[in-house]
């Protein structure tokens, strides 16, 4: 492991970190872990019932393995401080754990945790391109090794030793670092994974959802989740920061304003006055990946115009990527990709420059009277993250799939993920029918004694027995629900005395059964 020597040639900036810009970055960081569960409850939404569980799983690998890997080498790889240092890659500061005495400890520590809510949310992205036929141990070996691939592009824009940060990239809190990446990521991997069995055998509309108040409910999560994203890279709030980090927070709001304006007239439009509630999510979520790169670069009217190209850009193309029959089930490519070229690119048109920060290294955008120059090197800066997205994405699967089959077996995928990756069965999902089918080639017992989804396991032990009960004359049901709860113990014997025995002397029924029945009558 390195010495974490005082060095401020490579990171400047954590000299600038007082104590209330570290509460700052920390609560921030703590918001931003909470967008994984909007991911989940929208991937999960936008899914197949009988593969929610699975995805749900996948997210928490993303922050298992994921920021084992981040702590491992990722955060090194970003943001090391060695004399090996390029313009590609960072190499130090791998196991990371500042000394005690380092009187970078505290701020380390404090961008370590706010850059690896980054890293996950970047690998979280691509498991919903890959849900519902990807194997899932082959997904945890990607999640691991996706690091790599996640803090090379971070470092070129964040770190001080990366090309493109040197030459004056712009991304304040990561429409291409995390969410380009993470959407280039994505389209490569739906192209590697193949369509889901039968997706296109009726036509290239999209697929019912699976549970669309969760994928609702995940899209007020991430919401919620990406102020403190965007609000939060300000890294702090002294001096002039809180000036911006409150900008940032109003400009991301009115991102949405627009870009959930746009996808209400498109999905009318498209569907002669209908809604649809995934165009909604994905237009809404299109603009606030589109705002992140310069969220607090831009005035209000602005933000209204990025937010709602970037809603259009991504509710257009999503048909368009259904046409090429590349199956995105939750729309990754569409919305972090095509949101975040958009989102990348818009900081070279709208952006001014904000003193005293040092953000845009004293730049404007076109618009602004700052010329062309910082347009071309954001046009650069998405074209590199693109093309080292897919590219990387597709080596990394090709690798994995030597070693463990990317893809699900066909018996796995009709029956879904969740009984054969989880031993979580659903019921009323066609399952029991597919079991049926598959019965003389597999063996599934023990699929078919598992006990269902929504079941109160053992509660059909009781039910004879309060039927039982039920049919006696004059007999309250909070009487039968007494006798069941305090008997319940006694399981199916139980059940199985006051059937049989019903009609013998209440002194025998007592003395067999254990229940008093002198108040039953």
């Amino acid at each position: 492991m390195p010495s974490y020597t005082s060095n401020n040639t490579h990171l400047p900036w954590l000299y600038d970190i007082t104590v209330e810009d570290g509460n700052w970055i920390l609560t921030s960081a703590f918001m931003i872990f909470t967008m994984q569960t909007g991911f989940g409850m929208l991937e999960s939404g936008c899914v197949s019932i009988k593969n929610e569980v699975n995805i749900m799983m996948k997210n928490v690998v993303d922050i298992v393995l994921g920021g084992l890997s981040y702590w491992m080498f990722g955060f090194g790889m970003s943001f090391g401080r060695s004399s090996f240092n390029s313009g590609f890659i960072a190499l130090g500061d791998f196991f990371i754990d500042p000394p005690i005495g380092d009187p970078l400890k505290g701020p380390i520590f404090a961008a370590f945790i706010f850059q690896l809510s980054f890293a996950t949310t970047a690998t979280t992205i691509v498991s919903g391109a890959m849900a519902e036929r990807c194997n899932f141990k082959a997904y945890c070996v990607f999640s691991f090794l996706n690091t790599a691939i996640y803090c090379i592009p971070a470092g070129w824009l964040w770190g001080e030793h990366g090309f493109l940060k040197q030459m004056g990239a712009v991304d304040i809190a990561g429409s291409g670092a995390v969410h380009l990446l993470g959407g280039s990521s994505a389209l490569a991997s739906a192209m590697m994974l193949g369509p889901r069995l039968g997706r296109y055998d009726n036509g290239q509309g999209p697929l019912p959802l699976g549970n669309p108040v969760n994928a609702v409910m995940g899209l007020f999560v991430l919401w919620w989740g990406w102020l403190a994203f965007n609000s939060g890279s300000t890294y702090g709030l002294s001096g002039a920061k809180w000036h911006y980090a409150a900008q940032a927070a109003v400009t991301t709001m009115m991102s949405t304003f627009g870009g959930g304006t746009i996808s209400i007239i498109f999905t009318m439009v498209r569907l002669g006055g209908r809604i649809d509630a995934l165009d909604i999510i994905n237009g809404i979520l299109g603009s606030l990946v589109a705002i992140t790169a310069g969220c607090f670069l831009y005035q209000g009217w602005e933000a209204l115009i990025v937010g709602a190209i970037g809603a259009l850009l991504v509710c257009g193309s999503m048909p368009l990527i259904d046409k090429m029959k590349i199956d995105d089930p939750v729309g990754a490519s569409a919305v972090h990709g095509i949101g975040g070229i958009w989102g990348v690119i818009a900081v070279g048109i709208f952006a001014q420059n904000p003193y005293p920060l040092k953000t845009t290294s004293g730049r404007s955008g076109v618009l602004k009277g700052g010329g062309w120059h910082l347009l071309g090197i954001q046009s650069l800066a998405a074209l590199c993250i693109t093309t080292w997205g897919i590219c990387s994405s597709i080596i990394l699967l090709w690798f994995i799939n030597k070693l463990i089959p990317i893809r699900m077996d066909v018996h796995e995928e009709l029956l879904g993920a969740d009984i054969t990756e989880h031993l979580v069965r659903h019921s009323q999902v066609g399952v029991s029918r597919a079991l049926s089918a598959f019965r003389a080639v597999l063996d599934t017992t023990k699929a078919e004694n598992l006990n269902s989804v929504g079941m109160n396991p053992g509660h059909d032990k009781h039910l004879n027995m309060v039927k039982t009960l039920a049919s006696r004359k004059n007999l309250r049901l909070s009487k039968i629900l007494k006798i069941v709860s305090r008997n319940q113990n006694l399981g199916v014997k139980m059940s199985k005395n006051l059937i049989t025995r019903w009609k013998k002397p209440k002194k025998m029924q007592e003395k067999q059964t254990g229940v008093n029945l002198a108040w039953v009558q």
